[in-house]
């Protein structure tokens, strides 16, 4: 799958005040987008940061033009910097913008989108008053709309600001940037964008700015690959190990290594494989609090929902 993410970060304006975290943004998100978490390639990154870069209105069109081409499967495009809220609308503000034309409007990027030929295509927005993204100007209406195998991720609503850090740092940029390292993976590895938004939003409180997310879609996109927290093998062998989705596993000393004249070398094999399961939320103890005194006691241990679910998946052969 041909992967394509233009990156960019803005700092230094001519006639608004400057930033602080953008550029450091784009590039510590830039090796998480590039890489998974074996090395193996991911998005092919191209990044425009102004510490290196001149980012006007009409180079910033030019870059999306060429992400938005045909010839991938995939384009992301992240923004860090200023966004000006206008009537129904945002423009993404690049270095030179001033007056009435501060930069690139997001309707003018979703009408490249709709547009596009590409079949998916995320937008991760780290600026002010982004939650206006994919609305209808046009219509006078605070809608969103968008065509199928879009999603959008945005920083606040499109009444609220951004942060920044301390450090140097966007807020929302620092949390995607944990999300992406593995914060919001599943039991498999997968980071997507839905599970990137659960892992940011709870990372706002009440008081503060929230993120926003919408989409059509028919699948999640997937933006990074991590270790997964249990072995595909493992998670292959659920069928084989509990014939039902229900079954009680029964236990007993034998499969606790500890217990040396007890313990059978294939019974600890499979213990140990609980434990993993166990950690991961997939495997619990049946009126026991931990597997090693369910073992003790000879009380079974069984799967949980979650454990259930990734049993089905085995069961039909999709892991």
């Amino acid at each position: 799958m041909l992967k394509r993410a233009l990156l960019i970060g803005i700092d230094t304006y001519d006639h608004v005040n400057n930033l602080g975290g953008c550029v450091n943004d784009v590039n510590s998100i830039k090796p998480l987008l590039s890489r998974n978490e074996d090395d193996s390639p991911n998005f092919n990154c191209v990044s425009r940061a102004s510490d290196k870069n001149r980012i006007t209105r009409e180079s910033l069109l030019e870059d999306v033009e060429r992400l938005l081409a045909g010839g991938a499967d995939v384009a992301l495009l992240y923004f860090a910097g200023h966004g000006e809220q206008l009537a129904h609308d945002v423009s993404l503000v690049t270095q030179e913008g001033a007056g009435r034309t501060t930069g690139v409007k997001l309707s003018e990027i979703f009408t490249a989108i709709n547009a596009s030929s590409l079949k998916e295509v995320i937008v991760v927005l780290d600026c002010c008053f982004a939650g206006n993204a994919a609305g209808v100007p046009q219509l006078n209406l605070d809608l969103s709309v968008l065509r199928e195998g879009v999603s959008v991720l945005t920083a606040s609503r499109g009444d609220q600001t951004s942060a920044e850090t301390d450090d140097g740092r966007g807020l929302f940029s620092t949390y995607l940037e944990g999300a992406l390292e593995g914060g919001a993976a599943d039991i498999l590895g997968n980071v997507d964008v839905a599970g990137i938004y659960a892992y940011i939003t709870e990372s706002f409180n009440a008081w503060e700015q929230r993120p926003v997310f919408k989409a059509n879609i028919d699948r999640l996109h997937m933006l990074r690959k991590v270790d997964p927290a249990v072995s595909l093998s493992s998670l292959r062998k659920l069928p084989d190990l509990f014939p039902q989705r229900d079954f009680l596993y029964p236990l007993d000393p034998s499969y606790e290594y500890t217990e040396k004249d007890d313990a059978v070398p294939e019974h600890v094999e499979i213990f140990q494989s609980f434990q993993k399961l166990r950690a991961a939320r997939l495997l619990e103890p049946v009126d026991e609090e931990h597997l090693y005194w369910a073992a003790m006691h000879r009380k079974p241990c069984q799967l949980t929902r979650l454990g259930q679910h990734y049993w089905t998946l085995a069961q039909d052969g999709r892991i």
